[in-house]
């Protein structure tokens, strides 16, 4: 069908900023069929100025967000859609990657301490000894995470403490914290000429510095890591309009969706009710497993998170979250750091010429280990090689410890919840590798399930937008809801009855 005669049928449109660890994306859906229009991707640099230490530029994370923008606002006129029918915007972000900039200049004092990073190893065990009992869990009753390298208290800490800048700013009052969405939206809707300093509930829980009970700062909390509360970003629902785009082709149009990436993935899910859940294969692995309105604490290792608040007099719901953080980010180790392959694609490739890794195993701990072990002085190995062992087996290896990993947080789920799941909805980058959501029903010995639109993360963001009070033209009444066509991988099972890692399809 021709594009001119299809722009009649289009409803309103609503926009998603999807920033990755790996990628900037900038999406648009049409809110009533959730069909993804256009989109544009930009890869993000990281730096590893030392061992264990990630780092990103924050005004290369903001620029790629302008230039996915721009870049899809051409292709949206090419196909003949009026940029014009765009009526919200969605942010979607990496969490707790922690920037701090100045708010009279506007410019970042530092560069942007991944997630993933572990140069906070040492504050860690610090903090950790001098617990009663030297117990990682100590402030697990109100923000439902261990003391750990993962999450933005002890990363601003670090920064306070061993940046020049950073310190003078918050001395001075011209500092302000956030996490990617917190830059962003402050950036985008007007920066040092009164944009709005804010995050949504999921990010503020992701560090350490939230109280997920009383949904807001926990002074305690902020006392304990040494923070000062007034460089901290206002706490508002994930589904809100928190200002308006103050430059470029979308001037005008309220930002009013924010959601941290794995939060908005399950809403892209469609994961409303209790005990649904979804696995994202992402630079880490994800799973979430909504526990509705009342949080959920762990006993095998797992985090408990808010799942996500569309509204500001709605309740918040919350999810169990096993956390890994190396899962797409081993294909890039391959590729960058070995390489033995030159593409995700070709890791595919190799991997199923050989069907086993005959022997070989991989444990990708470049950043510790997360869920459920929690332990950030772990590191890779690789071990049970031959003279026979070759890159392909190895490339199979690589695939298999992302689904050894999923196995591990999902065999935690099932204990948590004692509900074992019965199939795994999964989203994210590496799905779109066949071979490794074959081996990952035939290790779980369950089916796998995935989206035939991949964008899941972006469309939960989207979602949230197009719902705000204000904007209302995205409905997430159950019956509204567009059907979602999905392909679904069964468990290749042998005569014996159990779960082989068959690779056919």
């Amino acid at each position: 069908m021709a594009a001119s005669s299809h722009r009649i049928t289009l409803g309103p449109l609503v926009a998603a900023i999807d920033q990755g660890t790996s990628s900037t994306r900038f999406l648009v859906f049409n809110s009533t069929t959730s069909e993804l229009l256009s989109h544009h991707q930009v890869e993000i640099k990281q730096s590893f100025p030392k061992e264990g230490w990630v780092e990103e530029d924050p005004k290369e994370i903001l620029q790629s967000v302008y230039e996915c923008m721009e870049r899809t606002c051409e292709k949206l006129t090419q196909l003949n859609i009026d940029i014009s029918n765009i009526k919200a915007i969605g942010v979607t972000n990496q969490r707790e990657t922690t920037i701090v900039w100045d708010k009279e200049t506007g410019e970042p004092l530092y560069n942007a301490v991944v997630w993933l990073d572990l140069r906070t190893q040492s504050t860690v065990e610090n903090l950790i000894s001098k617990t009663p009992g030297r117990n990682k869990n100590h402030l697990k009753h109100k923000t439902g995470l261990p003391i750990s390298t993962y999450f933005s208290a002890v990363k601003l800490r670090w920064l306070m403490d061993n940046v020049e800048e950073v310190h003078q700013a918050v001395l001075s009052h011209r500092a302000m914290f956030g996490t990617v969405d917190s830059w962003l939206i402050w950036c985008l809707t007007g920066g040092k000429s009164g944009g709005v300093h804010c995050t949504d509930v999921t990010n503020a829980s992701r560090t350490m510095l939230f109280n997920i009970h009383t949904m807001d700062w926990d002074p305690e909390l902020c006392k304990y890591f040494g923070i000062p509360m007034e460089i901290l970003p206002r706490v508002r629902s994930s589904s809100e309009i928190y200002g308006l785009m103050k430059s470029g082709a979308l001037t005008g149009i309220p930002i009013s969706g924010c959601l941290g990436d794995q939060s908005a993935a399950l809403v892209g899910q469609m994961c409303f009710q209790d005990g649904q859940a979804k696995n994202t294969y992402g630079t880490g692995c994800f799973l979430l497993r909504n526990t509705g309105s009342k949080p959920v604490m762990s006993d095998h290792g797992l985090l408990t998170t808010v799942a996500y608040k569309l509204g500001r007099d709605k309740p918040a719901c919350y999810a169990l979250e096993g956390s890994v953080a190396i899962a797409g980010a081993v294909v890039r180790w391959l590729q960058d750091n070995l390489g033995i392959i030159a593409s995700h694609e070709e890791l595919e490739k190799l991997a199923a010429s050989v069907g086993t890794s005959y022997g070989c195993y991989f444990v990708p701990a470049f950043s510790g280990l997360y869920a459920p072990y929690w332990e950030p002085s772990a590191r890779g190995i690789i071990c049970g090689l031959t003279q026979f062992t070759n890159r392909n087996h190895l490339s199979f290896a690589a695939l298999e410890a992302v689904c050894f990993q999923t196995k591990e947080i999902l065999d935690a789920m099932n204990q948590d919840s004692g509900i074992p799941l019965t199939q795994l909805q999964v989203d994210g980058g590496m799905t779109s590798n066949r071979l490794l959501m074959q081996l990952q029903a035939d290790i779980l010995c369950i089916p796998v399930v995935k989206p035939s639109m991949p964008e899941t993360t972006a469309l939960g963001a989207a979602m949230a937008a197009g719902a705000a009070e204000g904007v209302s033209v995205w409905s997430l009444c159950p019956e509204d809801l567009s059907e979602v066509t999905c392909e679904k991988f069964e468990p290749q099972i042998n005569p014996e009855g159990t779960c082989t890692c068959n690779t056919s399809m």
